[in-house]
């Protein structure tokens, strides 16, 4: 095996574009995902056709990677499975929170929002923690969440979210702030808006912001999972030991250009 990396939200969108990116270069995929009903079935003949590209270096888990009980229940799993060799990535794609707006009909609660910056922010750190006190992360080591324009934007339903991606990018920022001398990197990559699953669940208007997105980007096309799972692949590369710290723009310079 080429070396070994972890995913968690594996199974569909960016994180799962990730997986077959790397599967296909050898590299072998620990994956958690959070699925039920077709959904799993889906993610249970994605990780076979990964373990066709890598040799069987493919090892799915379909439980709450947020949980902490969670963590230290599979970290002896993942020990066994590296043969106690470091991760070159730990990548935290997973997409699950509340999306309201704080005031109104349905205005967010205190469970809604911790629960939210929790899943999508705050585990990294818990995650960084027990994989470094076991020595799974080294040199060479990279640490990598996913943010969104919603981290500076205010816009409906998504403040909750952008809570938990501002924590997100704090806290990947602070782990390559104390990790970068050991040779462990930390950063976020910032892609635009994606057709995923995940979209889908933010906005009942997803559909129209796709088509806004199209006008609104330089390139004048939506970023998709795979121009993600490109740069993911690109930040594994020796080239890439000095970035640290940072947000890696991957949305064509939809950051950039004016509102829609």
């Amino acid at each position: 095996m080429k070396e070994w990396v972890l995913i968690l939200g594996c199974s569909t969108g960016h994180g799962g574009a990730t997986a077959k990116k790397l599967a296909e270069a050898g590299y072998g995929i620990i994956g958690f995902h959070f699925d039920r009903g077709n959904i799993k079935r889906e993610a249970e003949e994605f990780c076979k056709q990964l373990n066709e590209f890598n040799d069987g270096g493919t090892h799915f888990f379909n439980t709450n990677a947020a949980s902490v009980e969670v963590m230290d229940e599979y970290l002896p799993k993942i020990q066994e499975i590296t043969g106690g060799s470091t991760l070159k990535l730990l990548l935290h794609s997973i997409a699950f929170g509340t999306t309201t707006n704080f005031f109104g009909e349905k205005p967010v609660t205190q469970k809604q929002m911790e629960m939210t910056v929790h899943v999508m922010g705050t585990s990294l750190l818990y995650w960084v923690q027990k994989l470094y006190d076991v020595n799974l992360l080294a040199k060479g080591s990279r640490i990598l969440g996913l943010t969104s324009e919603g981290n500076y934007v205010a816009m409906e339903g998504y403040g909750p979210v952008g809570i938990a991606k501002v924590a997100l990018e704090s806290i990947t920022r602070q782990i390559g702030w104390e990790l970068g001398e050991q040779g462990i990197t930390a950063n976020c990559i910032q892609a635009g808006v994606t057709p995923t699953r995940a979209l889908t669940k933010i906005s009942e208007q997803w559909e129209e912001w796709l088509e806004k997105t199209k006008k609104r980007n330089p390139m004048r096309r939506t970023t998709q999972p795979e121009d993600v799972a490109n740069v993911v692949y690109l930040m594994l590369q020796p080239e890439a030991d000095f970035i640290n710290c940072s947000i890696v723009y991957t949305d064509g310079g939809e950051h950039r250009s004016g509102s829609f």
